[in-house]
Protein backbone atom coordinates (compact mmCIF):
# COMPACT_ATOMS: atom_id res chain seq x y z
CA UNK A 1 0.00 0.00 0.00
CA UNK A 2 2.89 2.29 0.60
CA UNK A 3 5.81 3.28 -1.65
CA UNK A 4 8.99 1.66 -1.06
CA UNK A 5 10.20 5.37 -0.76
CA UNK A 6 7.93 6.15 1.72
CA UNK A 7 8.06 3.34 3.92
CA UNK A 8 12.13 4.17 3.90
CA UNK A 9 11.41 7.70 5.26
CA UNK A 10 8.48 6.32 7.68
CA UNK A 11 10.93 3.78 8.93
CA UNK A 12 13.65 6.93 9.78
CA UNK A 13 10.86 8.37 11.42
CA UNK A 14 9.27 5.93 13.68
CA UNK A 15 13.36 4.90 15.12
CA UNK A 16 13.44 8.33 17.01
CA UNK A 17 9.63 7.66 18.55
CA UNK A 18 10.37 7.75 22.39
CA UNK A 19 7.50 5.76 24.09
CA UNK A 20 6.17 2.10 22.25
CA UNK A 21 2.45 3.25 20.62
CA UNK A 22 -0.34 0.98 19.76
CA UNK A 23 -2.77 1.64 16.31
CA UNK A 24 -6.09 0.39 18.23
CA UNK A 25 -8.13 -0.40 15.45
CA UNK A 26 -12.28 -0.92 15.25
CA UNK A 27 -12.69 -3.05 12.14
CA UNK A 28 -15.43 -5.16 10.73
CA UNK A 29 -15.35 -7.08 7.43
CA UNK A 30 -16.06 -4.38 4.64
CA UNK A 31 -13.59 -3.13 2.00
CA UNK A 32 -12.11 -0.18 3.89
CA UNK A 33 -11.76 -2.05 7.05
CA UNK A 34 -9.28 -4.70 4.93
CA UNK A 35 -7.43 -1.39 3.17
CA UNK A 36 -7.15 -0.16 6.91
CA UNK A 37 -5.48 -3.42 8.34
CA UNK A 38 -3.56 -3.57 5.53
CA UNK A 39 -1.99 0.34 6.28
CA UNK A 40 -1.86 -0.02 10.13
CA UNK A 41 0.27 -3.84 9.99
CA UNK A 42 2.35 -2.23 7.19
CA UNK A 43 3.24 0.99 9.08
CA UNK A 44 3.93 -1.54 12.57
CA UNK A 45 6.56 -3.50 10.76
CA UNK A 46 8.28 -0.19 10.02
CA UNK A 47 9.06 -0.41 14.15
CA UNK A 48 9.10 -2.30 17.04
CA UNK A 49 7.96 0.10 19.12
CA UNK A 50 4.71 0.16 16.65
CA UNK A 51 1.92 -2.35 17.38
CA UNK A 52 -1.20 -3.15 16.14
CA UNK A 53 -4.21 -3.90 18.19
CA UNK A 54 -7.88 -4.99 16.60
CA UNK A 55 -9.66 -5.40 20.09
CA UNK A 56 -11.07 -1.75 19.20
CA UNK A 57 -14.23 -1.03 20.34
CA UNK A 58 -15.73 1.94 18.81
CA UNK A 59 -18.78 2.47 16.56
CA UNK A 60 -17.42 3.89 13.92
CA UNK A 61 -15.82 1.35 11.73
CA UNK A 62 -13.29 1.26 10.20
CA UNK A 63 -11.23 3.56 12.40
CA UNK A 64 -8.45 3.68 14.88
CA UNK A 65 -7.38 5.08 17.70
CA UNK A 66 -3.04 6.11 18.26
CA UNK A 67 -2.28 5.70 22.65
CA UNK A 68 0.57 4.99 24.16
CA UNK A 69 1.12 1.63 24.74
CA UNK A 70 1.44 1.99 28.85
CA UNK A 71 -1.88 4.40 28.82
CA UNK A 72 -4.94 3.17 30.96
CA UNK A 73 -8.33 4.87 30.13
CA UNK A 74 -10.06 6.95 27.77
CA UNK A 75 -8.03 10.09 28.64
CA UNK A 76 -5.30 9.08 27.39
CA UNK A 77 -6.39 8.13 23.72
CA UNK A 78 -6.60 11.27 22.45
CA UNK A 79 -6.45 10.86 18.83
CA UNK A 80 -8.54 8.89 16.43
CA UNK A 81 -9.05 8.51 12.78
CA UNK A 82 -12.19 7.58 11.14
CA UNK A 83 -10.12 7.45 7.78
CA UNK A 84 -7.57 5.71 6.13
CA UNK A 85 -5.25 8.86 6.44
CA UNK A 86 -3.67 8.64 2.75
CA UNK A 87 -3.74 11.89 1.00
CA UNK A 88 -3.31 15.10 2.46
CA UNK A 89 -4.05 13.71 5.71
CA UNK A 90 -0.99 11.22 5.84
CA UNK A 91 0.88 13.87 7.19
CA UNK A 92 -1.26 14.08 10.04
CA UNK A 93 -0.88 10.44 10.80
CA UNK A 94 2.71 10.36 10.87
CA UNK A 95 3.13 13.97 13.02
CA UNK A 96 0.29 12.02 15.29
CA UNK A 97 2.60 8.67 15.61
CA UNK A 98 5.36 10.44 16.42
CA UNK A 99 3.97 13.10 19.06
CA UNK A 100 1.76 10.29 21.09
CA UNK A 101 4.80 8.51 20.72
CA UNK A 102 6.95 11.10 22.78
CA UNK A 103 7.85 14.07 20.50
CA UNK A 104 6.54 17.99 21.49
CA UNK A 105 4.11 19.40 19.61
CA UNK A 106 6.27 22.55 17.63
CA UNK A 107 4.36 25.32 19.65
CA UNK A 108 5.79 27.98 21.56
CA UNK A 109 5.51 27.47 25.26
CA UNK A 110 2.89 30.00 25.57
CA UNK A 111 0.36 27.92 23.64
CA UNK A 112 1.57 24.67 25.20
CA UNK A 113 0.77 26.00 28.25
CA UNK A 114 -2.64 27.69 27.29
CA UNK A 115 -3.58 24.31 26.15
CA UNK A 116 -2.59 22.34 28.98
CA UNK A 117 -4.60 25.02 31.07
CA UNK A 118 -7.85 24.60 29.04
CA UNK A 119 -10.55 23.56 31.34
CA UNK A 120 -13.64 20.81 30.95
CA UNK A 121 -13.77 18.24 28.53
CA UNK A 122 -13.58 18.73 24.64
CA UNK A 123 -15.16 16.70 21.89
CA UNK A 124 -13.93 17.44 18.58
CA UNK A 125 -14.95 15.74 15.12
CA UNK A 126 -13.23 16.84 12.39
CA UNK A 127 -14.46 16.17 9.20
CA UNK A 128 -12.40 15.78 6.19
CA UNK A 129 -11.82 14.85 3.01
CA UNK A 130 -8.55 13.16 1.93
CA UNK A 131 -8.32 15.43 -1.47
CA UNK A 132 -8.42 18.61 0.89
CA UNK A 133 -5.63 21.02 1.19
CA UNK A 134 -6.77 22.95 3.81
CA UNK A 135 -7.92 19.84 5.95
CA UNK A 136 -4.75 18.75 7.72
CA UNK A 137 -3.83 22.34 8.92
CA UNK A 138 -6.85 22.00 11.21
CA UNK A 139 -6.79 17.98 11.73
CA UNK A 140 -3.22 18.66 13.01
CA UNK A 141 -3.66 21.71 15.44
CA UNK A 142 -6.53 18.94 17.53
CA UNK A 143 -4.34 15.94 17.01
CA UNK A 144 -1.87 17.94 18.73
CA UNK A 145 -3.78 19.66 21.35
CA UNK A 146 -5.23 16.22 22.41
CA UNK A 147 -1.72 14.80 23.16
CA UNK A 148 -0.96 17.91 25.08
CA UNK A 149 -4.29 18.00 27.75
CA UNK A 150 -5.98 14.51 28.52
CA UNK A 151 -8.75 16.08 28.18
CA UNK A 152 -9.24 16.79 24.80
CA UNK A 153 -10.02 14.28 22.35
CA UNK A 154 -9.84 14.78 18.64
CA UNK A 155 -11.67 12.34 15.77
CA UNK A 156 -10.86 12.80 12.04
CA UNK A 157 -13.67 11.53 9.81
CA UNK A 158 -13.56 11.15 6.14
CA UNK A 159 -16.64 12.22 4.50
CA UNK A 160 -16.37 9.38 2.09
CA UNK A 161 -16.40 6.74 3.94
CA UNK A 162 -19.07 7.79 6.65
CA UNK A 163 -21.97 9.41 3.94
CA UNK A 164 -24.55 8.90 6.22
CA UNK A 165 -23.17 10.96 8.62
CA UNK A 166 -22.37 13.82 6.50
CA UNK A 167 -25.66 13.70 5.50
CA UNK A 168 -27.37 13.73 8.27
CA UNK A 169 -25.14 16.72 9.80
CA UNK A 170 -25.56 18.52 6.04
CA UNK A 171 -21.58 19.15 5.82
CA UNK A 172 -21.02 20.00 1.90
CA UNK A 173 -17.55 21.45 2.89
CA UNK A 174 -14.89 20.78 4.97
CA UNK A 175 -13.16 20.85 7.21
CA UNK A 176 -15.84 21.00 8.96
CA UNK A 177 -15.08 20.50 13.26
CA UNK A 178 -17.99 20.38 15.97
CA UNK A 179 -17.36 20.19 19.31
CA UNK A 180 -19.51 18.28 21.77
CA UNK A 181 -21.81 17.71 19.30
CA UNK A 182 -21.93 21.38 17.91
CA UNK A 183 -20.96 23.15 15.26
CA UNK A 184 -17.42 24.48 16.29
CA UNK A 185 -15.41 25.73 13.00
CA UNK A 186 -15.64 25.89 9.55
CA UNK A 187 -12.41 26.00 7.29
CA UNK A 188 -8.87 26.35 7.79
CA UNK A 189 -7.71 27.17 11.22
CA UNK A 190 -4.47 27.50 13.32
CA UNK A 191 -3.96 26.31 16.79
CA UNK A 192 -3.78 29.93 17.72
CA UNK A 193 -7.17 30.50 16.09
CA UNK A 194 -9.03 27.43 17.99
CA UNK A 195 -7.47 28.32 21.24
CA UNK A 196 -9.03 32.19 20.78
CA UNK A 197 -12.43 30.50 20.25
CA UNK A 198 -11.98 28.21 23.31
CA UNK A 199 -9.93 30.48 25.59
CA UNK A 200 -12.34 34.11 25.61
CA UNK A 201 -9.05 35.64 27.20
CA UNK A 202 -7.04 34.90 25.16
CA UNK A 203 -6.84 37.97 22.89
CA UNK A 204 -6.22 40.39 26.18
CA UNK A 205 -3.45 38.22 27.34
CA UNK A 206 -2.18 38.29 23.88
CA UNK A 207 -2.52 42.31 23.68
CA UNK A 208 -0.72 42.34 26.97
CA UNK A 209 2.27 40.35 25.29
CA UNK A 210 2.57 42.66 23.07
CA UNK A 211 2.43 46.06 24.89
CA UNK A 212 6.03 46.54 26.04
CA UNK A 213 7.39 45.20 22.57
CA UNK A 214 10.20 47.93 21.20
CA UNK A 215 9.60 49.14 17.78
CA UNK A 216 10.52 47.54 14.49
CA UNK A 217 12.62 49.28 11.70
CA UNK A 218 11.05 47.02 9.43
CA UNK A 219 7.28 45.33 10.22
CA UNK A 220 5.54 43.84 8.08
CA UNK A 221 1.70 42.99 7.55
CA UNK A 222 1.00 39.83 6.31
CA UNK A 223 2.64 36.52 5.46
CA UNK A 224 2.04 35.75 1.82
CA UNK A 225 4.80 35.28 -0.26
CA UNK A 226 5.26 39.04 -0.44
CA UNK A 227 5.05 39.33 3.34
CA UNK A 228 7.99 36.53 3.32
CA UNK A 229 10.07 37.97 1.14
CA UNK A 230 9.82 41.19 2.70
CA UNK A 231 10.90 39.67 6.26
CA UNK A 232 13.88 37.73 4.64
CA UNK A 233 15.05 40.99 2.62
CA UNK A 234 14.98 43.43 5.60
CA UNK A 235 15.98 40.65 7.84
CA UNK A 236 19.48 39.58 5.84
CA UNK A 237 19.86 44.00 6.00
CA UNK A 238 20.84 43.90 9.91
CA UNK A 239 17.68 46.01 10.84
CA UNK A 240 15.28 44.78 13.52
CA UNK A 241 12.47 43.14 11.31
CA UNK A 242 9.10 42.01 12.78
CA UNK A 243 6.45 40.42 10.74
CA UNK A 244 2.58 40.22 11.62
CA UNK A 245 1.06 36.92 10.78
CA UNK A 246 -2.74 35.73 10.74
CA UNK A 247 -1.82 32.56 8.43
CA UNK A 248 2.01 31.93 6.57
CA UNK A 249 0.73 31.20 2.59
CA UNK A 250 -2.10 33.17 3.17
CA UNK A 251 -4.11 32.78 -0.15
CA UNK A 252 -1.10 30.41 -1.63
CA UNK A 253 -2.61 27.75 1.13
CA UNK A 254 -5.66 27.80 -1.08
CA UNK A 255 -3.79 26.54 -3.91
CA UNK A 256 -3.69 22.70 -4.99
CA UNK A 257 -0.94 22.50 -7.81
CA UNK A 258 1.40 24.91 -8.53
CA UNK A 259 3.72 24.22 -11.68
CA UNK A 260 4.54 27.69 -12.84
CA UNK A 261 6.78 28.97 -10.12
CA UNK A 262 10.37 28.73 -11.70
CA UNK A 263 13.17 26.71 -10.57
CA UNK A 264 10.06 24.72 -8.63
CA UNK A 265 8.88 21.89 -11.49
CA UNK A 266 5.78 21.34 -9.45
CA UNK A 267 4.07 21.82 -5.90
CA UNK A 268 1.27 22.85 -4.21
CA UNK A 269 -0.03 25.76 -1.93
CA UNK A 270 0.92 23.79 1.78
CA UNK A 271 4.20 22.87 0.70
CA UNK A 272 5.36 26.25 -0.52
CA UNK A 273 3.91 27.96 2.71
CA UNK A 274 5.22 25.75 4.98
CA UNK A 275 8.34 26.54 3.08
CA UNK A 276 7.84 30.27 2.93
CA UNK A 277 7.53 30.22 6.48
CA UNK A 278 10.71 27.88 7.11
CA UNK A 279 12.96 30.32 5.25
CA UNK A 280 11.63 33.44 7.43
CA UNK A 281 12.15 31.99 10.86
CA UNK A 282 16.04 30.95 9.75
CA UNK A 283 16.42 34.47 10.22
CA UNK A 284 16.05 36.98 13.16
CA UNK A 285 12.55 37.71 12.23
CA UNK A 286 9.58 38.74 15.22
CA UNK A 287 7.20 36.93 14.23
CA UNK A 288 3.41 37.90 16.02
CA UNK A 289 1.31 34.84 14.79
CA UNK A 290 -2.47 34.52 14.28
CA UNK A 291 -3.01 38.53 13.85
CA UNK A 292 -4.84 40.57 11.96
CA UNK A 293 -4.17 44.26 11.86
CA UNK A 294 -7.37 46.90 12.11
CA UNK A 295 -5.80 50.05 11.86
CA UNK A 296 -3.26 51.89 10.69
CA UNK A 297 -2.01 55.24 12.26
CA UNK A 298 0.85 56.74 10.24
CA UNK A 299 3.64 58.82 11.26
CA UNK A 300 3.08 62.22 11.95
CA UNK A 301 6.46 63.67 10.18
CA UNK A 302 8.92 61.99 7.62
CA UNK A 303 11.18 59.62 10.00
CA UNK A 304 8.66 59.12 12.93
CA UNK A 305 7.13 55.81 13.98
CA UNK A 306 4.13 54.23 12.53
CA UNK A 307 1.72 52.83 14.15
CA UNK A 308 -0.40 49.62 13.58
CA UNK A 309 -3.25 48.47 15.97
CA UNK A 310 -3.86 45.02 15.60
CA UNK A 311 -7.48 43.53 16.55
CA UNK A 312 -6.64 41.83 19.77
CA UNK A 313 -6.05 45.67 20.63
CA UNK A 314 -2.14 45.67 20.73
CA UNK A 315 -0.25 48.38 19.24
CA UNK A 316 3.09 48.00 17.10
CA UNK A 317 5.59 50.83 15.84
CA UNK A 318 8.05 50.91 13.44
CA UNK A 319 9.89 53.62 11.52
CA UNK A 320 8.62 51.76 8.51
CA UNK A 321 6.12 49.64 7.14
CA UNK A 322 5.71 47.22 4.61
CA UNK A 323 1.77 46.05 3.80
CA UNK A 324 1.35 42.69 2.12
CA UNK A 325 -1.90 42.09 3.28
CA UNK A 326 -3.09 40.26 -0.27
CA UNK A 327 -6.27 39.25 -1.22
CA UNK A 328 -9.22 37.11 -0.63
CA UNK A 329 -11.70 35.54 -3.24
CA UNK A 330 -14.32 37.78 -4.53
CA UNK A 331 -18.10 36.94 -4.10
CA UNK A 332 -20.89 36.57 -6.63
CA UNK A 333 -22.97 38.96 -4.31
CA UNK A 334 -26.30 37.74 -5.69
CA UNK A 335 -29.10 36.30 -3.93
CA UNK A 336 -28.81 33.25 -2.29
CA UNK A 337 -24.95 33.23 -2.39
CA UNK A 338 -24.90 33.96 1.58
CA UNK A 339 -27.74 32.01 2.57
CA UNK A 340 -25.97 28.91 0.89
CA UNK A 341 -22.82 29.14 1.45
CA UNK A 342 -21.06 25.92 2.24
CA UNK A 343 -24.49 23.87 1.83
CA UNK A 344 -23.68 23.98 -2.04
CA UNK A 345 -22.28 27.49 -2.55
CA UNK A 346 -18.41 26.56 -2.25
CA UNK A 347 -15.42 28.39 -2.88
CA UNK A 348 -12.66 25.60 -3.25
CA UNK A 349 -13.06 22.56 -5.68
CA UNK A 350 -9.86 20.65 -4.07
CA UNK A 351 -11.56 20.54 -0.55
CA UNK A 352 -15.08 20.44 -1.61
CA UNK A 353 -15.17 18.31 -4.94
CA UNK A 354 -15.63 14.94 -3.11
CA UNK A 355 -19.27 16.06 -1.61
CA UNK A 356 -20.46 16.60 -5.09
CA UNK A 357 -19.51 13.04 -6.46
CA UNK A 358 -22.01 12.59 -9.15
CA UNK A 359 -24.27 15.63 -9.22
CA UNK A 360 -24.45 18.71 -10.92
CA UNK A 361 -22.54 21.64 -10.45
CA UNK A 362 -21.80 24.78 -12.05
CA UNK A 363 -18.66 27.04 -11.88
CA UNK A 364 -18.85 30.60 -12.28
CA UNK A 365 -15.79 32.57 -13.65
CA UNK A 366 -13.67 31.97 -16.86
CA UNK A 367 -10.11 32.58 -15.82
CA UNK A 368 -7.04 29.97 -14.82
CA UNK A 369 -8.99 29.15 -11.10
CA UNK A 370 -13.00 28.66 -13.17
CA UNK A 371 -11.29 26.71 -15.51
CA UNK A 372 -8.97 24.57 -13.84
CA UNK A 373 -12.05 24.29 -10.77
CA UNK A 374 -14.39 22.92 -13.87
CA UNK A 375 -11.76 20.26 -15.01
CA UNK A 376 -10.70 18.95 -11.85
CA UNK A 377 -14.77 18.53 -10.69
CA UNK A 378 -15.22 17.19 -13.82
CA UNK A 379 -13.62 13.95 -12.97
CA UNK A 380 -15.82 13.50 -9.80
CA UNK A 381 -19.10 15.23 -10.40
CA UNK A 382 -21.92 14.43 -13.38
CA UNK A 383 -21.99 17.53 -14.90
CA UNK A 384 -20.26 20.61 -15.10
CA UNK A 385 -21.75 24.18 -16.27
CA UNK A 386 -19.54 26.72 -16.84
CA UNK A 387 -20.64 30.43 -16.75
CA UNK A 388 -18.72 33.24 -17.94
CA UNK A 389 -19.96 36.52 -17.73
CA UNK A 390 -17.90 38.06 -20.80
CA UNK A 391 -17.77 36.43 -24.63
CA UNK A 392 -15.11 34.55 -23.92
CA UNK A 393 -12.98 32.49 -21.70
CA UNK A 394 -9.58 34.35 -20.06
CA UNK A 395 -7.85 31.15 -19.25
CA UNK A 396 -4.82 29.96 -20.73
CA UNK A 397 -5.10 28.22 -24.10
CA UNK A 398 -3.70 24.90 -22.29
CA UNK A 399 -6.26 24.82 -19.95
CA UNK A 400 -9.06 25.65 -22.21
CA UNK A 401 -8.01 23.13 -24.29
CA UNK A 402 -8.44 20.36 -21.61
CA UNK A 403 -12.08 21.93 -20.65
CA UNK A 404 -13.16 21.60 -23.70
CA UNK A 405 -11.88 17.82 -24.22
CA UNK A 406 -13.94 16.82 -21.11
CA UNK A 407 -17.30 14.85 -22.60
CA UNK A 408 -19.24 16.61 -19.41
CA UNK A 409 -18.38 19.99 -19.24
CA UNK A 410 -20.76 22.49 -20.99
CA UNK A 411 -19.23 26.48 -20.94
CA UNK A 412 -21.79 29.23 -21.16
CA UNK A 413 -20.11 32.85 -22.54
CA UNK A 414 -22.38 35.69 -21.72
CA UNK A 415 -23.89 34.14 -19.08
CA UNK A 416 -24.49 36.43 -15.53
CA UNK A 417 -25.22 34.79 -12.96
CA UNK A 418 -28.46 36.48 -10.78
CA UNK A 419 -29.75 34.68 -8.45
CA UNK A 420 -28.48 31.35 -6.50
CA UNK A 421 -31.80 29.58 -5.38
CA UNK A 422 -32.38 26.74 -2.78
CA UNK A 423 -35.29 24.67 -0.84
CA UNK A 424 -34.28 26.52 2.74
CA UNK A 425 -31.35 23.44 2.80
CA UNK A 426 -29.36 23.10 0.05
CA UNK A 427 -28.67 24.64 -3.55
CA UNK A 428 -30.97 23.60 -6.24
CA UNK A 429 -30.47 25.71 -9.30
CA UNK A 430 -29.34 28.94 -10.12
CA UNK A 431 -30.69 31.63 -12.60
CA UNK A 432 -28.13 33.52 -15.13
CA UNK A 433 -28.83 36.51 -17.70
CA UNK A 434 -27.65 35.58 -21.37
CA UNK A 435 -26.67 37.14 -24.09
CA UNK A 436 -29.75 37.48 -25.45
CA UNK A 437 -31.11 39.72 -22.05
CA UNK A 438 -33.43 36.81 -20.92
CA UNK A 439 -33.32 34.71 -17.95
CA UNK A 440 -32.31 31.25 -18.08
CA UNK A 441 -32.87 28.12 -15.21
CA UNK A 442 -30.54 25.38 -14.40
CA UNK A 443 -31.08 22.72 -12.02
CA UNK A 444 -27.64 21.59 -9.78
CA UNK A 445 -26.61 20.80 -6.59
CA UNK A 446 -23.56 22.88 -6.44
CA UNK A 447 -22.24 26.12 -7.13
CA UNK A 448 -18.26 26.46 -6.98
CA UNK A 449 -17.64 29.85 -7.27
CA UNK A 450 -14.00 30.75 -9.11
CA UNK A 451 -14.13 34.76 -9.92
CA UNK A 452 -11.11 36.46 -8.78
CA UNK A 453 -10.00 38.06 -6.00
CA UNK A 454 -10.28 41.53 -3.91
CA UNK A 455 -7.50 43.04 -2.04
CA UNK A 456 -7.53 42.95 1.91
CA UNK A 457 -7.27 46.93 1.92
CA UNK A 458 -10.16 47.73 3.86
CA UNK A 459 -8.36 48.88 7.02
CA UNK A 460 -6.41 51.11 5.13
CA UNK A 461 -9.45 53.63 4.22
CA UNK A 462 -8.39 57.22 4.76
CA UNK A 463 -4.72 56.65 4.91
CA UNK A 464 -3.06 55.10 2.06
CA UNK A 465 -4.24 56.22 -1.73
CA UNK A 466 -5.88 53.18 -2.91
CA UNK A 467 -7.07 52.80 -6.28
CA UNK A 468 -10.88 52.50 -7.49
CA UNK A 469 -10.60 48.85 -7.01
CA UNK A 470 -9.47 49.34 -3.53
CA UNK A 471 -5.70 48.40 -4.49
CA UNK A 472 -2.83 49.97 -3.01
CA UNK A 473 -1.11 52.67 -5.13
CA UNK A 474 2.39 52.10 -4.98
CA UNK A 475 5.34 53.37 -7.47
CA UNK A 476 7.84 51.13 -9.27
CA UNK A 477 9.53 51.25 -5.71
CA UNK A 478 6.48 49.90 -3.86
CA UNK A 479 6.23 53.25 -2.24
CA UNK A 480 2.57 54.36 -1.13
CA UNK A 481 1.51 58.20 -0.75
CA UNK A 482 3.11 58.20 2.73
CA UNK A 483 6.66 58.24 3.60
CA UNK A 484 7.95 55.18 5.01
CA UNK A 485 4.87 52.83 4.69
CA UNK A 486 5.14 50.52 1.25
CA UNK A 487 3.00 48.06 -0.28
CA UNK A 488 3.80 44.50 -2.18
CA UNK A 489 1.77 41.96 -3.71
CA UNK A 490 -1.62 41.23 -4.61
CA UNK A 491 -3.33 43.75 -2.45
CA UNK A 492 -1.06 46.61 -4.65
CA UNK A 493 -1.75 47.81 -8.12
CA UNK A 494 1.21 46.20 -9.60
CA UNK A 495 -0.17 43.96 -12.53
CA UNK A 496 -0.90 40.39 -12.93
CA UNK A 497 -1.50 38.62 -9.49
CA UNK A 498 1.13 35.63 -9.38
CA UNK A 499 3.07 34.27 -6.61
CA UNK A 500 6.47 34.75 -8.51
CA UNK A 501 5.55 38.46 -8.65
CA UNK A 502 4.57 39.03 -5.39
CA UNK A 503 7.85 37.36 -3.97
CA UNK A 504 9.44 40.02 -6.50
CA UNK A 505 7.43 42.24 -4.77
CA UNK A 506 8.34 41.79 -1.38
CA UNK A 507 11.87 41.73 -1.97
CA UNK A 508 11.85 45.36 -3.89
CA UNK A 509 9.64 47.15 -0.78
CA UNK A 510 11.89 45.58 1.90
CA UNK A 511 15.06 47.12 -0.05
CA UNK A 512 12.86 50.85 -0.35
CA UNK A 513 12.01 50.39 3.13
CA UNK A 514 16.43 49.49 3.77
CA UNK A 515 16.77 52.91 1.56
CA UNK A 516 14.40 54.87 3.39
CA UNK A 517 15.88 53.96 6.82
CA UNK A 518 19.37 55.31 6.00
CA UNK A 519 18.43 58.14 4.34
CA UNK A 520 15.56 59.70 6.32
CA UNK A 521 16.83 60.64 10.01
CA UNK A 522 14.75 58.66 13.33
CA UNK A 523 12.66 62.03 14.26
CA UNK A 524 12.07 60.52 17.60
CA UNK A 525 9.16 58.87 19.30
CA UNK A 526 7.42 61.76 21.23
CA UNK A 527 4.32 61.45 18.99
CA UNK A 528 3.92 57.22 20.00
CA UNK A 529 1.57 58.35 23.15
CA UNK A 530 -0.35 59.74 20.34
CA UNK A 531 -1.01 57.00 18.18
CA UNK A 532 -2.12 54.90 21.12
CA UNK A 533 -4.23 57.77 22.03
CA UNK A 534 -5.77 57.72 18.72
CA UNK A 535 -5.68 53.81 18.90
CA UNK A 536 -8.23 53.76 21.81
Amino acid sequence: MLQDTIKAQLKGYLATLVHPVVLEASLDDSAPSREMHELLHEVAALSDKVQVSEQGVATRRPSFVIRRADATGQGMAGVTFAAIPMGHEFTSFVLALLQVGGHAPKFSDDVIAQIRALPGKYAFETYVSLSCQNCPDVVQALNAMSVLNPNIHNTTIDGALFQDEVAARNIMSVPQVYLNGEPFETGRADVEQILAKLDADAPRRMAETLKNVAPFDVLIIGGGPAGASAAVYAARKGVRTGIVVERFGGQVMDTDGIENFISVKETDGPKLSAALEAHVRQYDVDVISSQRAQELFPAAQPGGLHGVALESGAILHARTVIIATGAHWRHLGVPGEEEYRNRGVAYCPHCDGPFYKGKRVAVAGGGNSGVEAAIDLAGIVAHVTLLQRGSHLKADKVLQDKLYSMPNVTVLTEALTTRIEGNGKNVTGLTYRGGDGADHHLDLEGVFVQIGLLPNTGWLKGTVKLSDFGEIVVNDHGATSIPGIFAAGDATTTPYKQIVIAIGDGAKAALSAFDYLIRVPAAGEKHVAALETAAK
